[in-house]
């Protein structure tokens, strides 16, 4: 079965654990666009500096720039056999957009990664000194889980509509975690 699936989750749910996980069981390759934009600023191409700008203030990088930072990946060959994006898309604007990329070969499922975000708080600060992560400041976390309230939740209902979300329990040990994903993808 080609797997073509989108993690959804607040910041800090274990999204990117998650997809490598996902991404190494299914042999598929998963596609962070948070590690995208970090890569492009840490090389300081114009659209890392671009992306800087926003990222640093703990906002989104405007539509555009993610959609055709989305498009260039997925002209790569290693996406024909299935993917798993993880950090996009983030907002409708978006996912019209990834229907649009797709065509007739949608999504096989949307996984929305639950978790309280009062508890991932402390998580994603912790994460900033263990990883070196610049983005995680306190003040930037608060404002990353205002955003992903405000403009990723509607995406819950969006994929609703379209009948492919699954809702995981994002809270227990990491194994657990990854095999209920895995028991509700191959269902």
């Amino acid at each position: 079965m080609t797997h073509r699936i989108v993690l959804l989750g607040a910041p800090g749910a274990g999204k990117g654990t998650q997809a490598v996980r996902l991404a190494d069981r299914f042999q598929i390759p998963a596609i962070s666009t948070g590690e995208l934009f970090r890569q492009h600023m840490s090389r300081g191409s114009e659209l890392g500096k671009l992306a800087a700008n926003y990222i640093n203030d703990g906002n989104l990088v405007p539509d555009e720039i993610t959609v055709w930072m989305v498009r260039d990946r997925f002209r790569r060959e290693d996406v024909q056999g299935g993917f798993l994006l993880d950090g996009f898309p983030r907002t409708v604007a978006q996912a019209d957009a990834l229907d649009e990329m797709l065509g007739e070969n949608g999504l096989t499922a949307v996984v929305e990664l639950w978790v309280d975000v009062e508890e991932v708080i402390p998580r994603l600060i912790g994460r900033a000194a263990t990883e070196g992560r610049s983005d995680d400041t306190a003040e930037v976390v608060r404002q990353r889980i205002r955003v992903y309230r405000e403009q990723t939740k509607p995406l819950h209902e969006f994929y609703v509509g379209q009948g492919i979300l699954r809702e995981i329990n994002a809270v227990g040990e990491i194994d657990q975690i990854t095999e209920r994903i895995v028991a509700v993808l191959e269902r």
